[in-house]
């Protein structure tokens, strides 16, 4: 189990027991590294700084007593806004029909780089996307990163509240 494996694992728990959803951890940078956890409220209403605040001293004290990271490191947490990234299988879901940018690990049809409707899953757990050349299918594994794009139905759905998603 990598790093970042390892602080999602160990995060997770405690955040749920507080009423929110682990939707990222990365951590990156090398003289002073930057510990980012982005999370979402289980409820589904909008994170609030008080939420963020919560989050921070939580997943602090656990990381004091863990200490899985060598060295001094800035703990950053947010929301994951409005053109959020998709991290987690439900989330493909949730947000279908909204437009999305997926870069993948090798090329999927001769390509990394996609922008289209999401269109979910399908049967064998994979990520569908609609894009101007047709619709393309890829693993979960695959996938280096994606993200939502700010679009005016996504404002929408996101202002409608959960309900209005996908």
């Amino acid at each position: 189990m990598d790093l970042q494996q390892r602080l999602e694992v160990l995060i997770a728990p405690p955040l749920d027991g507080l009423g929110y959803e682990l939707v990222r951890v990365v951590l990156q940078g090398r003289t002073r590294p930057t510990l980012q956890i982005m999370a979402e409220r289980k409820d589904g209403n909008g994170m609030t700084v008080d939420d963020c605040a919560d989050i921070s001293r939580s997943v602090s004290a656990l990381l004091d007593v863990e200490d899985p990271i060598q060295g001094e490191y800035v703990l950053e947490v947010s929301s994951p806004g409005i053109d959020r990234p998709l991290t987690r299988s439900k989330d493909f879901v949730s947000w279908a029909g909204h437009e999305a940018k997926v870069e993948t690990l090798a090329p999927v049809d001769g390509r990394k780089r996609f922008r289209g409707k999401l269109l979910g899953l399908d049967s064998d757990g994979r990520v569908k996307i609609l894009t101007e050349t047709g619709e393309v299918a890829m693993d979960m594994a695959d996938i280096k990163s994606a993200k939502l794009v700010l679009t005016d139905e996504l404002v929408d759905a996101v202002t409608k509240g959960p309900e209005g998603q996908g």
